[in-house]
């Protein structure tokens, strides 16, 4: 089944630029695209795609504060930043409205699709630029430390794969340099969240580092 994929972005060029990449890429329809905020309010919940690109400068109301409006009101829907701000703050205001992704606009189609797809099947993708401040941030933290036992439950392929998460790559660059399959990459990772009690790609970092 396609990845179902709608777009709120107020620029012309770059709306139209994401449109295209999502329309020829084989897995993957268009649900709709947004031009601002409140256009996305509305839509969102009629369109139901799969997983939303959003912007966070729209002019009116921003990205953040329509993720956060959407996800109390459709859940299911998975929200992936797509921006060109870098700034720590913009970054955790947006995961704690509830984006499960960040990606920069500079991200090359292949990876953004990548991205998308990564988002879909339960990870957490980041632009690398992004995790390394995410995982800074983390690093400079005291709260949330995991104790040596925690991490201790993780195999030596399993701290080998978190770190690797923890520098942004995707499930597919893993495997490429871990040479096994995608999959199994997932299993993993799937473990790795089930023995440190955590949900997602962020909080596995958070207690990763909290050491």
């Amino acid at each position: 089944m396609d990845i179902s994929v709608a777009i709120v972005e107020d620029n012309n060029d770059i709306r139209n630029a994401l449109e295209q990449i999502i329309d020829m890429a084989d897995g993957y329809t268009l649900a709709g695209s947004c031009v601002n905020g409140e256009e996305a309010i509305i839509n969102i919940p009629l369109l139901r795609p799969s997983i939303v690109l959003m912007d966070i400068n729209l002019g009116g109301i921003n990205g953040i504060e329509v993720v956060r409006i959407l996800k109390e009101e459709m859940p299911d829907i998975l929200f992936m930043m797509c921006t060109i701000y870098e700034e720590d703050e913009k970054i955790f205001e947006a995961l704690s409205a509830g984006a499960s992704g960040y990606v920069l606009k500079k991200t090359a189609p292949d990876k953004l699709l990548d991205a998308i797809k990564e988002l879909y099947e339960g990870g957490a993708p980041m632009s690398s630029q992004i995790a390394r401040k995410v995982v800074t941030t983390f690093q400079n933290k005291s709260a949330s430390v995991a104790s040596p036992d925690s991490l201790g439950v993780l195999s030596r392929r399993e701290k080998e794969i978190l770190e690797m998460l923890s520098k942004g790559l995707l499930y597919k660059e893993i495997a490429d340099q871990l040479f096994i399959s995608p999959q199994t990459v997932r299993k993993h990772v799937y473990h790795i969240y089930e023995k440190l009690h955590v949900g997602n790609r962020i909080e596995a970092v958070n207690k990763y580092f909290g050491r």
